[in-house]
């Protein structure tokens, strides 16, 4: 018997996987958000398959997403990235990543935890959608523009509405499941 899911995904094991296991499930670890926040910020214009599959070498190049140590890279970092085949090597999006740590710890600071800085756009409960085909899923909301209205004025790169929503999509702060996925209700239970 075959499942029903979200009309994006393909059959690919990794995509499978990362819809099944991942998308939409509520993420509160610093580290998880912080390496969400870079992989969609480096998924800019490119397909997000093509971000899953490079997604152990971006860990093993950003050591782990550890962001303090990401926000302490210099420019001998950079340029060693820039080498590395097994990552997207463009320079804006890799200096991007090392301000959106150094941004990061700041909200941190300000906030306690990026998490409570983050989920505090949606009062700390994902918002539940139902829609019931992938073509009703916007690609940014007005709640997606205001969060990158406020994190570009927290010194964060690459962070447009579009960013933003797929982030909150990712990290579950919206159950964009479409209502004949499997996934639907286990989300919205979690």
């Amino acid at each position: 018997m075959s499942v029903k899911r979200c009309d994006w995904v393909s059959d690919d094991p990794i995509y499978i996987a990362y819809h099944d296991e991942e998308w939409g499930v509520p993420v509160h670890d610093e580290q998880r958000l912080f390496e969400f926040l870079i992989l969609e910020t480096f998924q800019a214009g490119l397909s997000w398959i093509t971000i899953l599959r490079k997604r152990e070498t971006f860990r093993a190049s950003f050591n782990n997403f550890d962001y303090k140590k990401v926000a302490l890279y210099d420019e001998d970092k950079v340029a060693s990235l820039l080498q590395d085949t097994g990552i997207i090597r463009n320079k804006l999006k890799v200096k991007s990543a090392i301000s959106n740590a150094q941004a990061f710890l700041e909200v941190q600071k300000e906030f306690g935890s990026f998490d409570n800085y983050i989920w505090g756009f949606v009062n700390g409960k994902p918002i539940q959608n139902d829609f019931s085909s992938m073509t009703d899923v916007p690609p940014k909301t007005e709640l997606a523009e205001l969060i990158s209205k406020d994190l570009k004025k927290r010194g964060f790169k690459f962070v447009g509405p579009t960013v933003v929503y797929a982030h909150m999509q990712a990290t579950g702060m919206v159950n964009d499941h479409t209502t004949d996925c499997f996934r639907y209700k286990e989300v919205q239970e979690a």
